[in-house]
């Protein structure tokens, strides 16, 4: 199969390797220090469940040097997601399905706008993954897995060859029918695991272990549960406890890509996360004070600057 990964960060280097050592045509499109480093000396992941060391690899900065694919993993920073799509034009052959695995809930509607519904399926990745060096993918804990499903019945078959292809990788994958749940499942625990980790500057577990920052993560996850049955997305009760106890399941050292970000003196992604909540919570007429008092303590940080 032919595959297109549009940002070799954490969850595009993990996968892509995974894919390109199974023997895939896995391309590459990054930029910087880190394109140099994979052109020079190979792609490497430090897993405990999926490691690669100097994996020869495609890399580039011109979707143009790759040309049309089966299907594009696009794993760009969410600030990016307009400059990405514009970007896409030489990946897409006729058939070609772009499968954007980003955080937040509004980037398979950004790319179906630009590319076209028909073109555009949903995609979750669960992964603690970042680029610890350039060329050098650091994978945390033992998770590593991918969701997809078809918002247009078109894009089927492509999925079903990349499923398939993904678990003859070894890649912990699944196709699933409502993506658009799911898509939601992660951004409940994500917007909450983001702000409080980010907010306290400390990895998971000290903050569920702190009765204050646990009631914090707690209460952002209700927030944007009333935020998704407003957008007709509806869960359970209970839903939220069991969130928190897949919080407690996590490495104590995880940490968030936010967290990562903030104090590497990186953009941040809250805009598209606790900001989002805030933002449709205000279109719904909810409240969300937890989440509106998380994005304003890191809106100075927004441009980068720890």
């Amino acid at each position: 199969m032919r595959i297109a990964v549009m940002g070799a960060g954490g969850v595009g280097g993990y996968f892509g390797a995974q894919l390109a050592r199974a023997g895939h045509e896995v391309a590459f499109v990054a930029r910087g220090r880190h394109l140099a480093a994979l052109r020079e000396h190979g792609l490497t992941v430090d897993s405990a469940v999926g490691p690669v060391r100097s994996l020869r690899v495609l890399a580039t900065d011109s979707p143009a040097e790759v040309g049309p694919v089966d299907l594009v993993m696009f794993c760009v920073k969410l600030w990016d997601v307009e400059a990405g799509a514009a970007a896409l034009a030489p990946l897409l052959d006729s058939r070609a399905v772009v499968i954007p695995f980003q955080n937040g809930v509004e980037s398979h509607e950004i790319l179906a706008r630009r590319l076209g519904a028909e073109r555009v399926a949903g995609g979750v990745a669960q992964i603690g993954a970042v680029i610890q060096a350039p060329g050098v993918i650091a994978h945390t804990g033992t998770m590593a897995r991918l969701r997809v499903g078809a918002f247009d019945a078109r894009q089927q078959p492509r999925l079903r060859e990349f499923v398939a292809a993904g678990q003859a990788a070894g890649v912990d994958i699944e196709h699933v029918d409502d993506i658009r749940r799911v898509l939601w499942e992660k951004f409940v625990f994500l917007v909450a695991m983001s702000g409080a980790t980010a907010l306290a500057r400390q990895p998971i577990g000290v903050v569920r272990a702190d009765a204050d920052l646990r009631a914090v993560l707690a209460a952002s996850m209700v927030e944007t549960v009333a935020v998704a049955a407003a957008q007709g997305v509806a869960f359970d009760e209970k839903f939220v406890d069991r969130q928190l106890a897949f919080v407690d399941g996590l490495p104590a050292q995880m940490r968030s890509s936010m967290l990562n970000d903030l104090v590497a003196g990186n953009r941040l992604e809250a805009p598209w996360l606790a900001g989002a909540v805030v933002r449709m919570a205000a279109a719904a007429g909810l409240p969300a004070p937890v989440n509106s008092t998380i994005y304003a303590a890191l809106k100075p940080y927004l441009g980068g600057g720890a």
